[in-house]
């Protein structure tokens, strides 16, 4: 079912691919083909009549209210410190050594590789009637 569904998408898109470029190759052709368009005369507008700008109302001047004082707080000079309770002790736990692995060694020779080619023996092929 995927590879349907991959093929379907493959396929719109070299259909799209395609039909875009007969497109360009056809605007093209008739850019190259079409006539030129003679210019058209300038029309002159009439100006536009000046009427006077309307008079903008005044804003009244609103009093100002007068606000209550804010409280006061008072704030302590010091301030008094807090007892932390103490912290427990994690008791300390020792592991075990871990064992001794030795590493591998590595070989300092290289094998030498085989020049000739093994042979297979040579069956004889079967009787013939």
């Amino acid at each position: 079912m995927a590879a349907f569904h991959t093929s379907f998408v493959l396929s719109l898109v070299l259909m799209l691919s395609f039909s875009s470029i007969q497109m360009s190759l056809a605007a093209r052709n008739l850019l190259q083909t079409m006539p030129t368009i003679p210019s058209l005369p300038k029309v002159t507008l009439p100006p536009l009549p000046s009427m006077p700008l309307p008079t903008m109302p005044t804003i009244p001047s609103l009093p100002m209210p007068i606000l209550p004082p804010l409280p006061s707080t008072q704030i302590p000079s010091t301030l008094p410190n807090p007892t932390l309770p103490t912290m427990p002790t994690v008791p300390t736990l020792t592991l075990p050594p871990l064992p001794a692995t030795s590493l591998p060694t590595i070989p300092t020779t290289t094998p030498s590789i085989p020049t000739t080619m093994p042979t297979n023996p040579f069956f004889s092929p079967p009787p013939s009637n």
